[in-house]
């Protein structure tokens, strides 16, 4: 039994002092206590931590590689997926698994208790399938096991090149399969989680409206069995405009006139919807998938968060292409894109909550749900996974409250961040996980053997 006390703690009715957590050997909370003096562990601020609910793990090898403009000067989203089609096809399994665990080992030092790993790199260069069909998810699997992270994996099913059923191009053949092959890497995919801890999930991807047709999406979704399902949607305008032209409604309206979507949906980016299609989808009780620094990199466009919010939407946080991975950092430019917007302040702040507060425990919750996981909240029967801020930090000291939140996610950093559990597991101490010496050594083996984008 682990015995944790902190100072102050959010739990699911507020803020508390002098709380007591006790941790069982599973990484259940079995007890909370307030008010009570100081013993076993003891911490500043605990929060629950958040899960990470969408990464593309491998593109974090190519962080700052794409910020030149080449010859066309309509640089874009698009023209940035044909360089990361480029890089990709020099990665190896054993490339994989090294990646991987550095992106889950910063994902944990900046706050996150899970991955929730979006993966469609399935197989080897040209298109050919490894020997093991869940070769590379395996190797997603195997980071985890060594980073301790809680794991949701979500296997893509990436079909065709576009809406008109084109054959993938050769950036996008390692992605390729048909139905029952994706139903086959999906079994072989769960099969290789036995050894993780219990905590681990695992779901589906449909990658988007574009990459699968209607029957498949839902031969798709129907192998989740209650599990996560998570699909991009309305990410782009060229997008948008292409569903709309073959599948006859916008990506929004179509899913939701064709599709059971619920609390098991994850929707990833939504950022170009119009105000029906947010409320709408709001009511659905599916979780908005935001990476607000990934969307602003690829200028992808801003999620409405203020009207998703006030029609009772749930939303979490990813950090997609893993540019940068920093959960106070996602949270900033997430609130700041709506001041900009809107021309305001404290946008999604209420008469009740600080805007940190309100984004925080949004987001906990959200992010929980859409990864498939007993967690979110410090309560009794949920996973410890945990996250404490020092009140040592100059910009934390004396600081109680929802203030605690505004100062960490506006004045703040990762450099706040003590300690992570990820379902019990104390794997971030003193601000650095546990390995962070070993997975940095073989990321950076990793990365003198990759060629960049020459």
């Amino acid at each position: 039994m682990k015995m944790l006390w902190a100072k102050q703690a959010l739990l699911e009715n507020g803020w508390a002092d002098d709380v007591l957590i006790e941790v069982d050997d599973a990484g259940i909370i079995v007890s909370i206590k307030t008010g009570c003096a100081a013993q076993g562990m003891k911490l500043g601020s605990l929060l629950p931590a958040p899960a990470n609910l969408h990464s593309h793990a491998f593109q974090r090898a190519m962080a700052g590689l794409t910020e030149r403009r080449g010859p066309n000067s309509n640089d874009s989203f698009w023209t940035w997926r044909q360089l990361m089609f480029k890089f990709l096809d020099q990665l190896t399994p054993d490339h994989i698994e090294a990646i991987a665990a550095f992106v889950q080992m910063e994902m944990l030092e900046a706050g996150y208790a899970n991955n929730t790993e979006f993966h469609y790199l399935h197989h080897q260069p040209g298109g050919s399938v490894y020997d093991k069909l869940s070769e590379m998810s395996d190797r997603i699997t195997a980071a985890a096991d060594s980073t301790g992270i809680g794991l949701t994996l979500l296997p893509v099913h990436y079909q065709f090149g576009g809406c008109d059923q084109r054959p993938l191009g050769n950036g996008q053949i390692r992605f390729g399969n048909d139905t029952d092959q994706f139903a086959r890497l999906f079994e072989q995919a769960k099969n290789g989680m036995k050894n993780l801890p219990s905590d681990a999930q695992i779901g589906v991807a449909p990658h988007s409206l574009r990459a699968v047709t209607p029957e498949s999406l839902t031969q798709t979704a129907a192998l989740a069995a209650g599990g996560p399902v998570h699909i991009h949607l309305a990410e782009q305008i060229a997008e948008v405009e292409e569903v709309q032209a073959a599948w006859g409604q916008r990506p929004v309206e179509w899913l939701l006139d064709n599709v059971d979507v619920n609390p098991h949906w994850c929707l990833i980016h939504c950022t170009q919807m119009q105000p029906h299609e947010t409320i709408e989808l709001a009511q659905t009780g599916a979780v908005a998938g935001l990476c607000p620094i990934t969307e602003a990199s690829l200028g992808d466009g801003i999620f409405d968060a203020v009207r998703w919010l006030e029609h009772g939407g749930r939303m979490g946080i990813g950090s997609d292409s893993n540019i940068r991975i920093s959960l106070s950092e996602e949270l900033r430019t997430l609130d700041y894109s709506q001041r900009l917007r809107d021309h305001s302040r404290a946008a999604l702040a209420t008469p009740e909550l600080s805007t940190g507060r309100r984004l925080f425990e949004a987001i906990a919750k959200g992010g929980a749900q859409a990864a498939g996981r007993n967690a979110g909240r410090i309560a009794v029967g949920a996973l410890a996974d945990l996250v404490a801020l020092s009140d040592d930090h100059v910009d934390l000291s004396g600081r109680k409250g929802d203030t605690v939140l505004d100062c960490y996610i506006f004045a703040g950093d990762d450099r706040m961040i003590t300690d992570v559990w990820s379902a019990g597991r104390h794997l971030v101490q003193e601000g650095q996980h546990i390995n962070n010496a070993a997975i940095t050594a073989r990321y950076k083996r990793t990365m003198a053997d990759l060629k960049g984008l020459v």
